[in-house]
């Protein structure tokens, strides 16, 4: 692997660096797209279970805001009424959809990332070629005097090296692409599911408090 990097020229680099920046977000979307951190699947009816008998305080409405993303928008909903026990429930909605707003700008952090390098890694994959080509071309060339010149094997061979940059540019940008496809549905679903659970908290509190 190292010969055909070196062989492959500087073009190749930045593809290097490309696809180590890629696994690292990869593996950070994974870390904090957990289900867990972001939609908890009992925390939606607990919170509604706490706000039977009374809206929360203050300590454990930033315990529930830490929790989780749904945490987040919960929390909002939560605050919205304790610092006006007369707000309707259109009040609460817009505090929380404010929330969800931020809430769901953190979810896409890194995904134009992943996009970008994807779109970008078979472009700078393609550029190493035509690089490596327009090289090998010129020391090819009669007057460049070169021991190699107009030697058919080597001019393949060199061709070959020049279209190594492609095939590694293919290499990061597929799976790269694959994983930018999958978080994007994984937060288009998670963003579904926490507009649904803060429409429902909204009536919820609305209703407790009548």
């Amino acid at each position: 692997m190292f010969s055909i990097i070196v062989a492959a020229g500087w073009p190749i680099w930045p593809l290097l660096l490309c696809s180590v920046l890629a696994l690292a977000l990869v593996i950070e979307r994974f870390v904090n797209l957990k289900t867990a951190k972001v939609l908890p699947p009992k925390l939606l009816s607990e919170a509604i279970s706490v706000s039977q008998v009374g809206i929360p305080g203050p300590d454990v409405v930033t315990k529930l805001e830490q929790n989780s993303a749904l945490g987040e928008v919960l929390a909002a909903g939560f605050r919205a009424v304790n610092a006006n026990p007369r707000c309707t429930e259109e009040d609460v909605r817009v505090a929380m959809e404010s929330t969800g707003r931020a809430v769901a700008h953190k979810l896409e952090r890194y995904l134009p990332a992943l996009a970008t390098i994807a779109s970008a890694a078979p472009l700078l994959g393609l550029l190493g070629t035509v690089i490596g080509m327009i090289e090998i071309f010129g020391s090819q060339s009669p007057a460049s005097g070169g021991a190699g010149s107009g030697n058919p094997a080597q001019l393949a061979h060199g061709i070959s090296i020049a279209l190594y940059n492609t095939a590694f540019g293919l290499i990061v940008a597929i799976p790269t692409l694959i994983f930018w496809r999958y978080f994007r549905s994984r937060v288009d679903e998670y963003l579904l599911n926490l507009e649904l659970a803060g429409e429902r908290f909204a009536r919820h509190l609305t209703a407790v408090r009548k």
